[in-house]
């Protein structure tokens, strides 16, 4: 049975630095993000603000289309998040809602 899977990017602001990763656990992991509990890039460089995500219904898929994405020039992951949150808003409250 597959597991969903995630492609999210948190940023620092807007046009800061971006994060991209992939997750089983969107909510747990941005929560993790958010709160610095885990040390590394993310809680270096500030990125707590979830920006865009996609949710995949098999988790190895969404591995791949991070892999992908990771190799993009910033100006089209840029691109990407504008086209559907051109204001930045953070989207977790979006994640928390029933």
């Amino acid at each position: 049975m597959e597991k969903k899977g995630y492609l999210y990017i948190v940023a620092s602001r807007r046009n800061g630095t971006l994060y991209t990763g992939v997750t089983s656990d969107l909510v747990r992991r941005i929560w993790e993000h958010r709160e610095g509990v885990i040390s590394g890039f993310t809680k270096k460089y500030g990125c707590k603000t979830l920006v865009y995500f996609e949710v995949f219904d098999d988790v190895v898929v969404a591995i791949q289309r991070e892999k992908a994405v990771k190799e993009w020039k910033r100006a089209w992951k840029l691109k990407m998040i504008e086209e559907v949150n051109p204001s930045w808003r953070d989207l977790w409250n979006d994640i928390c809602s029933p």
